[in-house]
Formats: C-alpha cells, sequence, structure tokens
C-alpha cells in the first residue's frame, strides 16, 4: 500500500517542488493544495488563509530554521471554506491529485483544476440565489472611461460609455447600481475607493483590437456594429479584458454569455451610489434591520431569478412614460385579479433558477440535479403559459409569449432521469432503467455477480461447515472470504490467503477472482456510459441556451410584476399617474406614506402627508421643524415614491401625480472618509458640489441639513447661497426639498417667488414634546432642539442651562461694554449634585432668583408684592 506524502519544512523535497511549480502559475492566487484527505496551503498563503479562515496555523519541522508555516481544510468542506474566500475577495486555485495514490509510481500527479474568483463564481454554494453577481471592468484611454460588466451565473453582458465633468463618479453610479463583487482594472490606475474587491491586470488586456477580434470570436459574428455604435474604443476595450479575464480563470469564454447590451443613462432615472444608500433602496442603513429597505419591502417574487430583476428595476427605474405605463398595465390586471395572481405565484414556486443551471451547464460543473431541477422546471411550464395567457394587457402578452416550454428537451429529461437524481455522476444511478440497453445489461451483469456472490457465501458455509464463513469488500484486496480463526481448520487448502487480522483470517478463490472482476469492470463501464449520455444530455441543453434564457427572461417579469401587485393589493397601494418630463414637471402626492415604515412602524399608525413640488411656484421647499419630528422620513418618502412610479409599482398614497425625474440626488446624514483625508464637513460640501454641477431642470433633490458642520454664519450663508441657486439655476426648475434647522432660509420666501414655507407640527405639553408627524403650510418658530436633547436623556443641570443660554441668544441680551452676554448666569443646582459651575460672566441674576424664591407669595398683599418688585428692579440697575 502507497504511503500518504508529508509535508515537512524542507523546501526541496519532491512535494514541496511541487507544490512551488504550482504556485507559479497562480501566483495571486492562494493555492489549495490537494493531499490525502485535505487541502494544505503553505508560506505566505498560508498565514493568509488561517486568518481569513479562522483556522489553525502550523509549522512541520519547527525545529528546523527553514520550517514552512501551514494550514489545512477537511477535502468534503471546501465548499465551505471556498465560501469564507470569495467573501473575502481572494482568488483561489484548486490544485487536486489526478491519478490514484495506491497506483501512482513516485510523486502523485497534480493539477490545478479550478480557479474561483469573486466575480467569476459559478457554484450555488458561492453565489447570493437573490443577487447578481457581476464582474466588472473599467478602462480608462486619456481622459475616456469604458465599464464592461459581465454576470457569468447567469449570462447577463453589459457595457457603457462614461463621460462628463466627473467621469469617476459616474463610473461609481454604474458600479453602485450593479453591486460587482469584483472590478478589474489597469495596473497605474487608481480606484481604491470604487465599491468591490479589486484586481489589477497588465493594461494591454483593455487593448480594443484585441477585443474586437475576441467578441467577434466568441459570438461567432464578422463585424461588431449589431450590438451597437458605441462597442468602440475604451468600451471595447473593457469588454475584451472581462472576457479575457473569464477566459483564463474557466480555461474558455461560457457559452451561455448573451451579446453585449448598452446602456445609457437616457433611458433610466439615474441613482447614485449616495441615493442608493441615503434612501436605504438595497439594504438598510442598520445591518441589523433585516428586510429595512425598499427592496426588502417590494421583494414578493417567488423565484431567484425574479429577485435579481426586481433589484435591476429598482436600479435603473424607467424614464419612458409609454413603458413605465405598460407595466402599471400589468399590476393592475394582476392586482384585480386575485385568484388567477395567487394560482400564478403558486405555479412559479415551481420554476428553478434556469439562468444559473444553464451558466453551470455552460461551463461543466453541472450535476445531474442540476438536470432534475431543470426538468421539473419544463414540467410545469405548460400550466405557467396557460394562467399567463389568459393576461390581456400588452406586457402580459409580451411574458406569456416569450415562454417556451421546450417540449423535445422535456421529454428527453422526462425519460432519461431518474426521479430524484444524485449530486455527482460518480455517485451513479442516474439514469431510468429501458434508457440505455448498453448501460441495463452492465447494471443486470453487476446485480446477477452480487447474487453469484451471495450464492458462493451460502455454498462454502454448507460444503465447509464454516458457520461463520462471510463474504466482503475493501479497496486493497477486493472481494475475499473472511474465517475466524476458531473454524481456521476447516479452510479448504484451494483457498489463498490474503490477510490475517487480529481474530479472522481471508482468502480468495479463483471463481471469486473471476467475479470481482467482472463486476468492478460492469462498475467502471457503467460510470463511464452515465458519463456519455450526461454529456449527450448537456449538449442538448446547451443548444435550446437561448430559448431557455428568453423563458427564464419571461418567468423573471412575470414574478416581479406577480409580486408587486400582490403588495399594491394587500398594502392598499394607488396606481400612479405618469407625465412626461417636458411639461410642468409636478410631483403632487395625496396622503403619502413611506414604504418601509409604514410596514416596520413600531410606535402605531402611519400618519399620511400631502406634497407638492413643480418647476413653477412650488420648486423649493423649506422644511423646517425639531428633530425627530419627521422631516426626513418625509422627503425621504417623496423620493421613494418617485422611485416606485417609474418603476412601474403601484405607490403607498391615495393619489399621485408624478412627472418623470431624470436624477434623484440626496445629501443626508453627517459621516467622514477619514481614508481620504475628507472631515465630515467637507464630505457635506463635495455632495452638494456634485448636486448642483450635475442637476438638471428635470432632478429631484432631497437636502437634510447643509451647512450644520461650520460655524453658525458660515453655514447659514452657505445655504441661503445653495438655495438660491437651485431657484436661479442652472439648473432652473429642478424640484428641491430642503429641510433645515437655519430658521433664516425661511425668509426666501418673502424674496423669491418658487419658495414654499413647510413645517413638521408638533405639540408642547409643559417642557415636554408631543409629535404628530404632521407637515403644514408656514416655518416652525423654532427648532426645540433642547427638549429632543432632554428627552435623550440629557442631565438636567445641562438642559436647564442651555435653555438660558438660549433665552439669552435670543433676547440678544448684551453686558455694560455692549457683549453679547451669551452665557450669563449660571448652572442650576439640582437637588443631590454638587455645586454646578459658574456662569461665564458674574451679574445680579443669582441674587434676584434667591430673592424670588424667599418671597412668601401665597402670604404677600400687593402692596408688598409691588414692593418687592421695585426692590428687584433697584437691584438689577446696579
Amino acid at each position: 500500500m502507497k504511503q500518504p506524502e508529508k509535508a515537512n519544512g524542507d523546501s526541496q523535497t519532491p512535494m514541496m517542488k511541487q507544490y512551488f511549480a504550482m504556485k507559479r502559475q497562480y501566483p495571486d492566487a492562494i493555492l489549495f493544495f490537494r493531499m490525502g484527505d485535505f487541502y494544505e496551503m503553505f508560506m505566505e498563503d498560508a498565514v493568509e488563509a488561517a486568518d481569513i479562515l479562522k483556522i489553525a496555523l502550523t509549522t512541520r519541522d519547527k525545529a528546523k530554521e527553514n520550517a514552512v508555516p501551514m494550514c489545512g481544510i477537511p477535502y468534503h468542506a471546501l465548499e465551505n471554506y471556498l465560501a469564507r474566500m470569495v467573501q473575502a475577495g481572494r482568488k483561489v486555485a484548486i490544485c487536486e491529485q489526478v491519478e490514484d495514490p495506491a497506483k501512482a509510481k513516485g510523486l502523485v500527479r497534480r493539477e490545478v483544476v479550478r480557479v474561483v474568483t469573486p466575480g467569476t463564481a459559478l457554484e450555488e454554494g458561492l453565489l447570493e440565489a437573490s443577487e447578481p453577481s457581476f464582474l466588472a471592468a473599467v478602462g480608462v484611454s486619456g481622459g475616456l472611461f469604458g465599464v464592461a460588466l459581465v454576470d457569468v451565473s447567469t449570462g447577463q453582458f453589459l457595457v457603457s460609455s462614461v463621460d462628463g465633468s466627473d467621469p469617476v463618479s459616474a463610473i461609481r453610479t454604474i458600479l453602485a447600481q450593479y453591486g460587482p463583487k469584483e472590478i478589474l482594472l489597469p495596473e497605474g490606475f487608481e480606484g481604491e475607493d470604487l465599491p468591490g474587491h479589486l484586481t489589477r491586470v497588465e493594461p494591454h488586456r483593455f487593448d480594443p483590437d484585441f477585443a474586437r477580434e475576441t467578441l467577434m470570436s466568441v459570438f461567432g459574428v464578422g463585424t461588431l456594429s449589431g450590438f451597437g455604435p458605441d462597442l468602440d474604443g475604451v468600451v471595447l476595450g473593457a469588454a475584451g479584458a472581462a472576457l479575457w479575464y473569464l477566459e483564463d480563470v474557466h480555461r474558455s469564454v461560457p457559452r451561455h454569455l448573451k451579446p453585449p447590451r448598452v446602456i445609457t443613462d437616457g433611458e433610466n432615472l439615474v441613482l447614485d451610489s449616495n441615493t442608493l444608500r441615503n434612501l436605504e433602496i438595497l439594504k438598510p442603513a442598520q445591518e441589523t434591520r433585516s428586510g429595512w429597505s425598499l427592496l426588502g419591502i417590494m421583494d414578493r417574487c417567488v423565484t431567484p431569478q425574479g429577485s435579481r430583476f426586481l433589484r435591476e428595476m429598482i436600479t435603473r427605474p424607467l424614464r419612458r412614460v409609454q413603458e413605465i405605463e405598460e407595466r402599471l398595465d400589468l399590476v393592475e390586471e394582476l392586482a384585480g385579479e386575485n385568484i388567477l395572481r395567487s394560482r400564478v405565484r403558486e405555479s412559479l414556486r415551481g420554476v428553478s433558477d434556469i439562468e444559473r443551471i444553464l451558466s453551470r451547464f455552460s461551463a461543466g460543473t453541472a450535476g445531474p440535479r442540476d438536470a432534475g431541477a431543470l426538468r421539473r422546471t419544463l414540467e410545469v411550464l405548460p400550466e405557467v403559459l396557460e394562467l399567463l395567457s389568459e393576461l390581456n394587457s400588452d406586457e402580459g402578452e409580451a411574458i406569456w409569449r416569450g415562454i417556451d416550454p421546450v417540449p423535445a428537451l422535456k421529454d428527453l429529461l422526462v425519460s432519461a432521469l431518474v426521479e430524484s437524481p444524485p449530486v455527482t455522476l460518480r455517485d451513479g444511478g442516474v439514469f431510468r432503467e429501458g434508457y440505455d440497453h448498453n448501460l441495463d445489461e452492465l447494471r443486470k451483469m453487476s446485480t446477477d455477480s452480487r447474487k453469484f456472490l451471495s450464492g458462493i457465501e451460502a455454498r462454502e458455509r454448507e460444503r465447509t461447515g464454516i458457520g461463520s464463513l462471510r463474504i466482503g469488500f475493501n479497496r486493497v484486496f477486493g472481494y475475499y472470504l473472511e474465517v475466524t480463526h476458531t473454524h481456521r481448520e476447516l479452510v479448504p487448502p484451494e483457498w489463498v490467503r490474503k490477510q490475517t487480522l487480529v481474530n479472522a483470517e481471508r482468502f480468495v478463490t479463483e471463481e471469486i477472482k473471476e467475479l470481482e472482476d467482472k463486476i468492478l469492470s460492469a462498475g467502471e463501464r457503467m460510470v463511464q456510459i452515465e458519463r456519455e449520455l450526461f454529456e449527450k444530455i448537456r449538449s442538448n441543453i446547451l443548444e435550446h441556451t437561448e430559448l431557455l434564457q428568453a423563458t427564464a427572461g419571461a418567468l423573471s417579469r412575470a414574478d416581479v410584476f406577480a409580486g408587486l401587485a400582490d403588495l399594491a393589493q394587500t398594502s392598499s397601494y394607488v396606481r400612479p399617474r405618469l407625465l412626461g418630463g417636458d411639461g410642468e414637471r409636478r410631483i403632487s402626492i395625496l396622503k403619502g406614506r413611506h414604504p418601509v415604515l409604514e410596514r416596520v412602524n413600531l410606535t402605531g399608525t402611519f400618519v399620511p402627508n400631502d406634497a407638492f413640488l413643480d418647476s413653477g411656484d412650488n420648486r423649493l421647499v423649506i422644511l423646517t421643524g425639531p428633530n425627530m419630528a419627521g422631516k426626513s422620513t418625509y422627503m425621504r418618502q417623496v423620493a421613494l415614491i418617485v422611485i416606485m412610479a417609474q418603476t412601474g409599482s403601484f405607490v403607498p398614497a391615495e393619489e399621485a401625480v408624478i412627472s418623470v425625474a431624470d436624477r434623484i440626488f440626496t445629501r443626508v446624514g453627517a459621516s467622514d472618509i477619514l481614508t481620504k483625508g475628507l472631515s465630515t464637513f467637507m464630505v457635506e460640501m463635495v455632495e452638494t458640489a456634485q448636486i448642483l454641477n450635475n442637476a438638471t431642470a428635470q432632478s429631484l433633490i432631497i437636502l437634510d441639513e447643509i451647512g450644520r458642520g461650520t460655524s453658525t454664519f458660515d453655514g447659514i450663508s452657505l445655504a441661503w447661497a445653495v438655495a438660491e441657486h437651485l431657484l436661479t439655476g442652472p439648473p432652473k426648475g429642478c424640484r428641491t426639498m430642503f429641510a433645515t434647522h437655519f430658521h433664516e432660509l425661511t425668509e426666501l420666501a418673502l424674496t423669491y417667488e418658487g419658495v414654499k414655507n413647510r413645517s413638521v407640527t408638533i405639540r408642547e405639553w409643559g417642557d415636554r414634546l408631543v409629535f404628530l408627524h404632521r407637515v403644514q403650510e408656514g416655518a416652525s418658530d423654532k427648532s426645540h432642539g433642547i427638549s429632543v436633547a432632554r428627552l435623550a436623556g440629557m442631565p438636567d443641570p445641562v438642559v436647564l442651562r442651555a435653555r438660558r443660554i438660549l433665552s439669552n441668544l435670543e433676547s440678544h441680551q448684551l453686558d455694560k461694554e455692549g457683549v453679547p452676554v451669551l452665557a450669563a448666569g449660571e448652572m442650576e443646582k439640582v437637588e443631590g449634585e454638587p455645586d454646578a459651575q459658574l456662569g461665564l460672566f458674574p451679574d445680579s441674576g443669582s441674587q434676584i432668583l434667591q430673592a424670588i424664591r424667599e418671597a412668601d407669595l401665597d402670604r404677600m398683599t400687593p402692596i408688598e408684592a409691588m414692593n418687592l418688585l421695585a426692590g428687584l428692579k433697584r437691584r438689577f440697575e446696579k
């Protein structure tokens, strides 16, 4: 028996030389090196992998100076550990033993059989079912940029050119919308702030001429003109780099890739990374609040491919009114047909993820269970198609006409596969009895041979009188007759001894060896035949790639719109009325609600509010009111309703008229970017500058505080100037909601047309606030910040002191030299507390307050009260 190889600290051993040879081929990957039942990692790979995987880092031959760091994982747990590596953004090369160690002469031959990276993974366990898995390539040439996006798990292939005054910001916007798992960048190009795991490649991989030849070869065309005029130059180079990387990782370009589709901002409402984050469109600001995002609320899909399509719809809403109306027609139709909608959704539950199944077949990694899942899907498609054919809307008809049940493929899979196929081919038992004559014959031979073995066991037990005799099998000796030592004397002389154990001995006979050869050869031949048959199944499936992809796309749309209809019907949403963006650009919402907060509201019934914006007299709303009153919620819900409407969804309101926007900008919250040396205020100014430089007359802008990160006068001046710029342009006529605590901004309504003051109502109950969450006409008189601080648990001395300072500020009190007394008086002392701090400036206020406290007002006559007041006045005048 061949002994397993051992790793040791000597880097010159044959095994370590083999390891270093493999590592040189994949220097940028962590090498999983198969050794028996483990994948081992060495040197720097081991140090990094041990940290990521949280496993023990050890060494062999610790006493030696050249001890090699190493760590390992069990081979059967590969997928779990691989998922962690991919999530950490690391590239992994898997090196397998490609020959049987028991038969190898010398060192076991090994090869890298698989390379996995975050943006190229195909395995089900490495992918999020409801999220896309894009690989992005960003090309740059001079001042021009191009982006290519390939989701190898679904075959989607997108390209876009990037221009304008801020191309890097535009690239970030595209990447934020599609969320690539990995980004290819040419060496030398700075892009550390791009969202995703970065992979640097040689700049010549982005060469347009090389890319042109690659694309024509992959898609079998003689020219790229049919893919659009924009597929050229730096965009073409980015597409070529993405295809090269896929080929480098997968050893070939997957056959299921769709031709590249050019995407442009002109067709969609643009939501940049700030807006996606600030409006919590894809994920909540706090990760612990599972589902508290617009996507989480709107996603009622029953298939993973439906959820992925909805995500794309939400991040890239439409601008063309006719397309939006066609979507709304279908949502309305399904919302009004409860039984049909319910049956459609139930039937779609039987649909598997066709897109990702196809990707695995294309890459050659699909197993029998994938084929079984596709078969089940094809079996339910006739029912789905029959239900969807009842739809009368244009969008509904387009969906059901896009579904092809591919009956010939279904019949093949039904006739070929067993009811529950195994996970892998090596497990055997994939095909039904009667599907292949040769396979059936081999199965019969194998079964009969085992029956013969059972007969031999019974016959020999009776002939020899050895009651404990049994026939067994192991991989080293094959089949054998086992006899306990008690009956050793009864063993016939023609039996050949093969092995002696503690309590028994094992023997073989010529008859058993002949049957063993038949059984083993039949087993090997069965495995070979099943592989050949499955390859034919795979080829047949791939021949139907385009039909199956089109069917998957139609099913995704059916799933999304059935889910949106269910959301509309169960949540009392209404159909919005859409207007083109060239008219008055009106947003009119009656009793609108925040789609997320009304679903997760923990404090009671959500309070709806009206909203009105246009490009004329109502183009700038100045919103005032205390913190926690709901200003941010109100503005966000207006933006979310616009996004939902342009997605093609019903909206949470009693009535909504929406003029389509080309972009939604948001400037919300306070944060710094320390890695770039940007303070909170600098970040605020950068984001505001991006809005002013990129907004158009058709944009919707949400500003939640401007200028709060600097001095009061600086902040007011900046906020006023920003508001003036938005009013007078460019861009003139854009719709803006501006929440602020600078009440001076409300005076804009006195000097400019198009400004409306709104405020969030509260009620004061003694020194406490009651938030009513109602938005009303007019400005708020104060911010009530001190009351909110009290609600937060601020110590009473601080609250009382703040009220006194505020009173002085509001009364413009001056000292004897005419200087503002911002902090006159002293901190109020609270019973049980140590002496409070003194005021910044001495005054007689404390003496006057003491005299008032000591006065017995219940027993004082009117004359005495007048005398007291006169005395206090004289004391104050001193």
